[in-house]
């Protein structure tokens, strides 16, 4: 389970320190290698581990092929996957498009978030963070009547 939140930069060849912790949890789940992609709804990547990943995949092969809109969420975020690895260093190299997709610029943020990990611009996520008082009741309610408190 990925937990936390970890401020770092990201270097002109794209590269960011993946925090010890994740590697840690990457590693505890017997891979290194893991996905990125960008998420559909925010602006920020996605990172899943590979078993994780793996599974997502064959949750959506068993979709609908001709439903528009799986073929177009199938197009938009499974496509978009890249297999990626941590370097000797513990970095992810995040390629060009993907930077540019999301605006990573120098300063960004990993935000785990239970079995995935996002990374985010760090002005973004706290834009994200930012809730107006409805923003915030909307909220509270949905929550409370998914997980049924």
């Amino acid at each position: 389970m990925f937990r936390g939140q970890f401020a770092h930069s990201i270097d002109a060849k794209g590269r960011v320190s993946l925090p010890a912790r994740f590697r840690d949890g990457l590693v505890a789940q017997g891979d290194a290698r893991f996905i990125l992609t960008p998420a559909l709804f925010d602006p920020c990547l996605h990172l899943y581990p590979m078993r994780g990943w793996e599974e997502l995949e064959e949750k959506i092969a068993g979709l609908p092929s001709f439903d528009p809109n799986i073929v177009r969420f199938r197009r938009l975020y499974v496509s978009a996957a890249l297999e990626c690895e941590l370097d000797k260093a513990g970095r992810v190299l995040v390629p060009p498009a993907l930077r540019d997709r999301v605006a990573l610029a120098k300063d960004v943020l990993w935000a785990g978030m239970g079995r995935t990990v996002e990374l985010w611009a760090k002005e973004k996520w706290e834009a994200e963070l930012t809730l107006s008082d409805d923003e915030r009741v909307a909220l509270e309610r949905a929550v409370m009547e998914q997980i049924r408190v």
